[in-house]
């Protein structure tokens, strides 16, 4: 099988915060994704207590072209979050796997291109996802079709295998025997388990509340954040809700099989963000944990949720560990069928599966997912007392991507 590894000696995740994630065309809908990055970074080097002088590397993605700025996004990002202007940032984009990806670039940078600290960041803004034409710069011919489609929705097809993103979770249910009433249970415990988390507090150390807020920096023009009338603030995810399995089965099928809107990942906005620092820079401190190592691998198209699966067999076989090894693992949950499919291939105790729920529950914000399934597993790894955890992601077009932690 072939996989793309990176292992670090020498990398450490300091600190996070991400913001709320906020449903579809709520109140976060009109927020540009720079300005949710750049909240969710500034409150970042805030918890971690970094001097924004002191960062050496900013990396950022976002999936859709979701502002006309879009190209700028990780330079803007870092500039109106402090950070020198003489330090260089980097677009990245692995679909759903783009804020794993920013940790891997990030740390890399830390562990073996001198960058001492790098302040990676994941934003999207699914609401603002664009009607948008591909083929009218020459104008439009008389009666022929009008071009415009909604991005949201049509790129969740791949033309490649024909299929949707959800088509291909169905496909997962096929090959696996995974039934509707499963699926269902699966969905209500994520957002059993999101709500318990909710209660206890446990969001409340990597949020940063969204405020209406302008971001000034000296010689450049301002930005910032203007929720709607009336909304002074938005302090916490507004996906989560009780969801018994009764609810969610009278929810009808979106890909005509066991998918429904109700467990599948919430369609939503929102940002998050994480410091990578050296371990000298780290001493003295006390970081979430140490990165251990990632693997990427591709898979057939027609299956791409089960992506996560070779890349945490992959991960494991290099680090020379097993999975019973690993006290927590955090896949995303595109698809409750999918991420059923990983967890029955793998043979992974679902006790220690996305203890504090998931995209299903919290929703997914393609970029900002994969930072926040890392801050998480840290987050918890620290609270339940375990050494090792692993947060993966399946990527569509057919990849899976996977990142090793060690507690602090």
């Amino acid at each position: 099988m072939t996989a793309l590894h990176t292992e670090w000696q020498d990398a450490w995740l300091l600190a996070g915060a991400r913001t709320p994630f906020a449903d579809l065309g709520g109140p976060l809908g009109k927020v540009s994704p720079i300005d949710l990055g750049i909240r969710a970074a500034r409150g970042s080097i805030a918890k971690a207590g970094v001097t924004p002088a002191e960062i050496g590397h900013v990396v950022a993605g976002s999936v859709a072209q979701a502002s006309f700025d879009a190209y700028m996004l990780p330079r803007h990002i870092g500039l109106y979050a402090g950070v020198p202007q003489d330090v260089p940032a980097l677009l990245v984009q692995r679909v759903c796997g783009t804020g794993i990806e920013a940790l891997v670039q990030g740390a890399t940078a830390v562990d073996r291109q001198g960058a001492g600290v790098s302040l990676c960041v994941g934003a999207e803004s699914m609401s603002r996802n664009p009607i948008a034409a591909y083929t009218h710069r020459g104008g439009f011919d008389l009666g022929a079709p009008v071009g415009f489609k909604d991005f949201l929705w049509e790129a969740l097809d791949d033309p490649a295998c024909g299929l949707s993103m959800g088509g291909t979770a169905e496909e997962l249910a096929k090959r696996h025997g995974i039934s509707r009433a499963e699926v269902d249970a699966f969905a209500a415990r994520s957002f059993e388990r999101a709500l318990a988390a909710r209660e206890a507090g446990f969001f409340d150390d990597e949020i940063v509340p969204v405020v209406s807020e302008t971001f000034s920096r000296e010689g450049l023009r301002d930005r910032g954040i203007a929720l709607p009338r009336r909304v002074a603030e938005v302090a916490a995810d507004t996906h989560p809700r009780p969801s018994p399995i009764e609810a969610l089965a009278k929810i009808r099928p979106a890909f005509g099989g066991v998918q429904t809107g109700g467990n599948s990942s919430a369609v939503v906005d929102g940002a998050a963000a994480a410091l990578v620092c050296s371990g000298a820079y780290a001493k003295g401190r006390a970081p979430l944990a140490r990165l251990v190592a990632a693997a990427a691998v591709g898979c057939p198209p027609e299956i791409m949720g089960i992506g996560p699966v070779p890349a945490i067999r992959a991960l494991l076989e290099r680090a020379g560990l097993r999975l019973d090894q690993i006290n927590l693992v955090e896949i995303n949950e595109a698809f409750g069928a999918q991420v059923m499919a990983c967890s029955r291939e793998l043979g992974l105790d679902e006790a220690r599966l996305n203890v504090h729920g998931g995209a299903i529950a919290l929703g997914h914000p393609l970029a900002a997912t994969g930072l926040r399934l890392a801050l998480t597993c840290a987050r918890a790894l620290r609270l339940r007392g375990g050494r090792y955890g692993i947060a993966s992601a399946c990527i569509g077009g057919g990849q899976g991507i996977a990142l090793l932690i060690e507690a602090a």
